[in-house]
């Protein structure tokens, strides 16, 4: 079971197998150039004292809920990937409105709180959700509304729009600027033969939903966590994890937002 996050050389490894190579060569794998102008929610999670200036210290990604809340996941505020606990993180940013990381424009703000959700479980990434509280407060029209439990967003053959700063091929290209893929959410019994259990990881529809392409081709990679996955304009998933990206039968798993939302 491989989660979707970059980890900085120096961030201590996972036992976890290798991903292998992605079948398309575009991030969010398979994708294509998206502006933050269409799809201002989208933001990305960075700390240039732990990861560098590169890609303005990009790790993550995020997605607007409310003026001052950013949602993700909660693998992505980790020791295993930031080093130090996550309330430890005063360098921690989300750097909003810009398109291309290390271009002008947007904001860096500063994250005030941390919470994750009680549930998450990091041996099998249940509840694979948390949101930070930020320092100053973005237009409430950058906001994306939350499909709750029952929307027809969740459908299995919905068309989706996945987004992200990640990997462009699986191995290691990470891309500096926005980019989307289209991917069709997928029913429960696929994800649970494609992830049964094991080294592989097990696919719990409680928590979790896939979408991607049954052929391939088209996905979330490493640096894309937390990133959003949308449907009919709503937030119906957080990217979570997988198996390599692209993979014809390995399609992407997402926390279910329904499920980790609730008032």
């Amino acid at each position: 079971m491989l989660p979707l996050v970059a980890v900085a050389a120096a961030a201590p490894l996972l036992a976890l197998p290798s991903p292998t190579p992605a079948a398309a060569g575009s991030v969010v794998v398979g994708g294509f150039p998206a502006r933050v102008e269409d799809s201002p929610w989208a933001v990305a999670l960075a700390s240039r004292e732990r990861f560098g200036d590169t890609r303005a210290g990009q790790f993550c990604g995020g997605v607007v809920v409310g003026p001052a809340k950013v949602m993700t996941a909660a693998h992505c505020l980790s020791p295993a990937v930031l080093g130090e606990p996550s309330s430890a993180l005063r360098h921690l940013r989300v750097i909003a409105g810009r398109s291309e990381l290390t271009g002008a424009g947007g904001r860096e703000i500063a994250v005030r709180e941390i919470w994750i959700h009680p549930g998450h479980n990091a041996w099998t990434s249940s509840s694979d959700m948390a949101v930070l509280t930020l320092a100053e407060t973005l237009p409430a029209s950058h906001a994306l509304p939350l499909a709750g439990e029952g929307d027809p967003a969740y459908q299995p053959g919905v068309e989706a729009l996945v987004y992200g700063w990640g990997d462009t091929t699986g191995s290691g290209s990470h891309a500096s600027s926005l980019r989307a893929a289209s991917v069709q959410v997928l029913p429960d019994e696929a994800c649970m033969i494609a992830y049964p259990g094991g080294r592989g990881g097990r696919y719990l529809a409680s928590t979790m939903l896939c979408a991607g392409d049954p052929r391939g081709g088209r996905d979330a990679c490493q640096g894309d966590s937390g990133g959003p996955l949308v449907a009919r304009g709503k937030l119906i998933g957080l990217v979570s994890w997988g198996s390599g990206c692209g993979e014809a039968g390995s399609p992407g798993v997402y926390t279910r937002v329904s499920a980790v939302a609730q008032p």
